[in-house]
């Protein structure tokens, strides 16, 4: 299953602005940098723990529903897309 550039792309701004209005810019650079490799293993564990995700989730705001959470595993799982989160949170001027 793929994730269509459109919305690749919004999903990567929806996070990015998450990230921003949690003031967690400087520490989501650290992770995902440092976690790059893992990227892949990371995004399987989303889908393994998407039943309670999908349970838990919408009461803190994290997602509306199970399908936002498998499209954001496979944004996770490739490693363009992690560059891509990567750069927007690095030069925020580049958005």
């Amino acid at each position: 299953m793929m994730i269509t550039v459109e919305r690749r792309e919004q999903m990567i701004e929806r996070l990015v602005q998450w990230i921003d209005a949690k003031g967690l810019r400087s520490p989501a650079i650290l992770f995902l940098g440092a976690s790059k490799p893992l990227a892949p293993v990371g995004s399987h564990l989303l889908l393994l723990f998407q039943p309670l995700f999908g349970f838990v989730g919408p009461m803190f705001g994290w997602f509306k529903d199970s399908r936002a959470l498998a499209d954001y595993a496979l944004l996770l799982e490739d490693e363009v897309s992690v560059d891509r989160i990567l750069a927007h949170l690095e030069h925020p001027s580049a958005e």
